[in-house]
């Protein structure tokens, strides 16, 4: 109980730094469980009271619920649950001795509670986010997903684990939580096997590297951009795989294309270099605008040291000194340098200029950059770098 314990609160502290190359999360979910469990699924969240967990943030975060599917909507735009409202009987007549009729959410519960399956992932997620009127409950969310997963259901098994994982509407129970993700993976999860994935990366144990690409590599297969991405860093590194910069340019542009920050910048770096494709500076410095604009500052620091070297672009002292001053906000003393030595070189008028607009700066991350930094933090490449370290460093002793 009090390693369990310890292991909870290192993962919180993790969570909120956005580190994570340590965790033995791996073990402690799947110890003596089957190579197949290995090779195939299992957990995702860190653990918290019910209480906290719209305000979490970082890896596993379960802010984030994008990996918990929404169902189609069984009702229309027109006739949303209403639970307050719905206390007077849809189309009751006035007399009062006629029969009640079943408000919709009374309506919804019955069929869920007899089987229907749709109907128990519906509510599900209604309790959990508190959509369509109903206040939200993760009780009453866990309940319904419960049903939803003993029938099977693909989304409900993986919503389920996550829940047990956390500890959201229910005791935290690893064993069921890998049970359930497990089975959903089998199913063909997607989203599970990347979780899996990461976890197995974060345990920092040798014998989870292997697994943990091959889920990647089952995920990629679904075309998870998330997985195209970790898969395409891992050719890129040669971690695991034999290293291929052609098939990590090919993985990583789709992670790219997505609109995900790291995968444009491993891109332009790689444009950058001419690795695993030609050369071409102007593509990498607009792959690195796009990355600073989600507000990478390492894009920003490559994209102005660029402009300030005037090498392989263009020079544009003006637009240099914005990036590192908008870096130097998000806590880079490097560029906070760096935009001092540039001072001397700029008109005032250009220097006054271009501090009006780093103060104008507002970062617009994508959807997907969005749902990886909440769900397993920034900077995912360290997930494959501090192992490889590791490695490094046992092979040199």
């Amino acid at each position: 109980m009090i390693k369990k314990i310890v292991l909870i609160l290192f993962l919180s502290t993790l969570a909120y730094h956005g580190y994570a190359q340590s965790i033995d999360l791996a073990g402690a979910i799947v110890d003596d469980v089957s190579d197949e469990v290995q090779q195939k699924e299992a957990s995702y969240e860190t653990q918290r009271a019910d209480e906290n967990v719209a305000d979490d943030r970082g890896i596993f975060s379960f802010l984030n619920f994008s990996f918990i599917k929404k169902p189609l909507s069984i009702f229309s735009s027109s006739d949303k649950i209403e639970e307050k409202g719905d206390n007077q009987a849809i189309n009751q007549d006035s007399d009062s001795s006629a029969p009640k009729k079943e408000t919709q959410l009374e309506r919804a519960t019955r069929l869920a509670e007899n089987g229907d399956e749709n109907m128990a992932l519906t509510l599900g997620y209604m309790y959990l986010y508190g959509q369509d009127g109903v206040e939200a409950d993760y009780q009453k969310a866990f309940h319904f997903y419960e049903l939803a997963a003993q029938k099977n259901n693909i989304i409900a098994l993986n919503n389920l684990g996550s829940l047990y994982f956390s500890g959201i509407g229910t005791d935290v129970d690893y064993q069921k939580a890998a049970d359930l993700f497990l089975k959903a993976a089998q199913n063909g999860s997607d989203d599970a096997a990347v979780n899996l994935g990461f976890i197995y990366l974060s345990s920092g144990k040798s014998q989870y590297f292997k697994p943990a690409i091959d889920l990647f590599e089952q995920a990629a297969g679904a075309d998870n951009n998330t997985a195209n991405f970790m898969l395409g860093y891992a050719y890129h590194k040669g971690f695991v795989v034999q290293q291929d910069q052609r098939k990590a340019v090919e993985l990583i542009k789709k992670a790219a294309k997505a609109q995900f920050d790291e995968g444009q910048l491993v891109l332009a770096d790689m444009y950058a270099k001419g690795e695993g494709i030609a050369k071409n500076y102007g593509n990498a410095v607009g792959l690195y605008r796009a990355a600073g604009a989600q507000g990478n500052v390492e894009a920003m620091m490559h994209l102005a040291d660029i402009l300030t070297e005037g090498r392989m672009f263009p020079q544009n002292l003006m637009q240099a000194h914005i990036s590192y001053n908008v870096a130097s906000v998000y806590g880079s003393q490097e560029a906070a340098q760096k935009r001092d030595a540039l001072e001397g070189a700029l008109k005032i008028e250009d220097l006054l200029e271009a501090q009006s607009a780093a103060e104008k700066y507002k970062e617009k991350p994508s959807e997907l950059t969005i749902y990886i930094r909440q769900t397993f933090g920034k900077n995912i490449r360290r997930y494959i770098d501090g192992n490889l370290q590791k490695q490094r460093g046992t092979h040199a002793d």
